[in-house]
């Protein structure tokens, strides 16, 4: 079989509606903004991942830039299947006399609906794989941070993406309750966009919001170790001049307090729903935060106050779930069971 192993490459990739991630013998060999950029008169794609990312917002008539993903699933059918395609390509740039068949395995939204899988597990086929697997995001993001998710132990695991706030119980290799919210780190950049607007009279652009969750997002208006104040320079909507203005964490942590507030609300119903005897699991194990979102400062503080149990930070949050696939690609006949 050894002879033959050239012939397959196995990769695991988390496709996130903000980065995409690909694990290739143990490896995190691609992080990149899952983005491509698109010629409009010849329909080619001419940059995809972090080349496009400079593109978004600055690009004339003539190029489109195209985020493939919304809300954690696949919008765009094709650009999703050219990304893909470039974003393997980056695995081994140097050119081969024939490309090897793919095995994959991807993780999805634990919310996803039916068409939605078929559209990943379509783009993936378009885009060369032979095997296509697909493997629920908490579950991942749970075996991504260590947790023996065959045992009978209730663990709650929150993974904040771009898209999508996947909340889930998971007991024997299950999810046994879960809640999945189109509430994540695409939603905070969209209210500090609108915050911006409707507060300062400046327009900005969706990287500059960016910018401004990572330097000053907050989920509490009050933290012991604050972020340095962050200037920001965008359109004044009076005059049409660009401009500066300086924003602090606490304006910050006001902007985001209603999308946090759907997030602890999902929380709690995902604790309404979980069996007594995993509810006194979780008291004792507390609660794992995983993804992106978890990077907010302040957000596990803000979730154990209004849950009253502990709270964790995974270590390393973005590349827990796409860790995770890469343990279920290893030991693919072992949780094989897993994957829907």
């Amino acid at each position: 079989m050894a002879l033959f192993d050239f012939l397959t490459q196995e990769i695991a990739i988390d496709l996130g509606t903000a980065n995409t991630l690909i694990i290739h013998n143990d490896k995190v060999v691609v992080d990149e903004p899952s983005i491509v950029a698109m010629d409009r008169s010849t329909g080619k794609i001419i940059a995809v991942g972090k080349l496009a990312m400079q593109m978004h917002g600055k690009t004339h008539d003539n190029i489109k830039t195209i985020r493939p993903l919304k809300d954690g699933v696949i919008a765009d059918f094709a650009a999703a299947e050219h990304m893909i395609r470039g974003m393997i390509k980056m695995i081994n740039p140097g050119r081969r006399l024939f490309s090897p068949s793919l095995k994959m395995v991807i993780c999805i939204p634990s919310g996803i609906t039916e068409v939605e899988k078929r559209a990943v597990r379509d783009s993936a086929e378009h885009a060369g794989a032979k095997e296509v697997y697909l493997i629920h995001e908490p579950m991942a993001a749970a075996i991504g941070i260590g947790i023996d998710v065959e045992e009978p132990m209730g663990n709650m695991v929150i993974d904040i993406g771009g898209g999508t706030s996947e909340i889930a119980v998971i007991a024997l290799a299950g999810i046994v309750c879960d809640q999945s919210i189109r509430v994540a780190g695409d939603g905070f950049t969209t209210d500090i966009w609108d915050y911006m607007r409707r507060q300062h009279n400046i327009l900005i652009g969706e990287r500059s919001a960016e910018r401004i969750k990572i330097e000053v997002g907050s989920a509490l208006s009050e933290l012991e170790n604050p972020p340095p104040d962050f200037a920001i320079h965008g359109r004044d909507l009076m005059t049409g001049i660009p401009k500066e203005i300086t924003v602090s964490y606490s304006e910050i942590a006001h902007a985001l307090d209603k999308s946090i507030s759907k997030i602890e609300e999902a929380i709690l119903k995902a604790l309404e729903l979980t069996p007594p005897e995993l509810s006194a699991d979780i008291y004792r194990t507390g609660i794992y935060l995983t993804g992106g979102g978890a990077l907010l400062r302040g957000l596990d503080k803000r979730i154990s106050l209004k849950t009253k149990l502990p709270v964790k930070i995974a270590e390393d949050p973005l590349r827990a779930v796409v860790r995770g696939t890469g343990i279920a690609l290893k030991n693919i006949e072992r949780f094989k069971f897993l994957m829907p």
